[in-house]
């Protein structure tokens, strides 16, 4: 192209981009930038835990100042989708200093699964560390590859934790009772079931680890790769998910509830062959949205301050190929995407602060730069 078609191309170009950026409704400004960061989460100070996949966990100001790591963390298997996960403060946080971790853990000949783990935040002049780290929940069984580990981690106000599980790429598991892999699981905080879970009392001989029935953790079941969950302001939970080849999907979770993975999605296999659609199968639920094409969703939250009121109640749901946030409104059992602000970046994790601003954590591949960003209203 000559420079003087090309002049007029570039200022188009300029153009296009700037007004796109003038079209999102909020200020970005960014704080810092991390590794690999996959998820974050407000200490009652304010300042942030941040997650890197490689294994490292660092305490980070709302200024971008970041501590040494934090040390006293296991073993992480980091490859492909596996590494250091999610973070979670125990509901009781302020009193016993309770952190909760996620994240892949190598087994014996080469096979691995998620696992949770829990310990104590103790913080010096000059470093910080978890002590008496337990682990509490593993992904059963391990398997070899290093995909759909899930394993995003949620407490209602009841104090129970709820973890996502991914089918781990290998289909069968998520309809499968035997299997910890596809589904939404239930737990106390100590990773005990609790008794009124759904399938409590389901009986199945070869289904016990370590003496512990394996579906009796399981309160849903029939997902693929589900990355985000939040309760909305009525206290029903949303879990969004990566579908296939096309057919991501937002499910409204429901107790002992099939959602039909693999045996139905509206995606189809990577390889091209068809799987039935949900409408062909009415016995699995349906889920409340699905996309084609894909928005590749990483996490959801749904938005409760003041700071953005128009958005009070709504869902803000992480985009990785679509490189942006979806918003999403509620009716009862309904819901509905409104909205959708290119970040012109894969966004990993979405995070509601202390004071109503949002906080976005970009995904390190490609244009993404793994950067903490800070959201605020336009007219703050």
């Amino acid at each position: 192209m000559s420079r003087q078609l090309f002049a007029p191309f570039l200022i188009l170009l300029i153009t296009f981009f700037a007004s796109a950026q003038e079209e999102l409704p909020f200020k970005v400004e960014q704080i810092s930038q991390f590794d690999e960061p996959w998820s974050m989460a407000f200490l009652p100070d304010g300042r942030m835990l941040v997650t890197e996949k490689k294994g490292r966990l660092t305490i980070v100001s709302q200024q971008g100042e970041k501590s040494s790591p934090v040390g006293g963390l296991p073993n992480v298997d980091y490859g492909g989708q596996g590494g250091l996960g999610d973070v979670a403060l125990h509901p009781d946080f302020a009193d016993n200093k309770l952190i909760y971790i996620s994240y892949a853990e190598a087994g014996e000949g080469g096979v691995r699964g998620a696992a949770v783990a829990r310990g104590t935040l103790v913080e010096g002049e000059r470093s910080a560390k978890l002590e008496n780290l337990q682990v509490i929940w593993r992904q059963y069984p391990k398997v070899l590859g290093y995909g759909h580990y899930g394993h995003r981690l949620l407490f209602d106000n009841d104090g129970y934790l709820w973890i996502s599980s991914g089918d781990r790429q290998k289909f069968t598991p998520a309809q499968d009772m035997q299997s910890s892999m596809g589904k939404i699981l239930r737990l106390h905080d100590d990773g005990s079931v609790p008794k009124d879970n759904p399938f409590v009392n389901y009986r199945d001989k070869d289904a016990f680890v370590d003496n512990e029935a394996i579906y009796a953790q399981i309160w849903s079941l029939g997902h693929r790769n589900p990355l985000g969950m939040a309760f909305d302001l009525d206290g029903q939970l949303w879990v969004i998910e990566m579908g296939p080849a096309g057919g991501d999907e937002l499910n409204l979770i429901k107790r002992g509830v099939n959602y039909g993975y693999p045996e139905v999605s509206n995606g189809k296999h990577y390889d091209g062959r068809d799987i039935p659609d949900h409408d062909t199968r009415p016995e699995f639920t349906a889920p409340a949205i699905t996309w084609t094409p894909v928005i590749s969703p990483a996490d959801i939250i749904v938005y409760r301050g003041e700071r953005f009121a128009d958005w009070q109640g709504d869902a803000l749901a992480a985009g990785l190929s679509s490189q942006g946030i979806v918003r999403i409104t509620f009716d009862g059992e309904s819901a509905t995407e409104t909205a959708r602000y290119d970040m012109g970046a894969r966004v990993r994790k979405i995070t509601e602060g202390p004071d109503g601003a949002i906080w976005v954590l970009e995904d390190e591949r490609g244009n993404s730069k793994g950067r903490l960003l800070k959201l605020t209203p336009d007219s703050d």
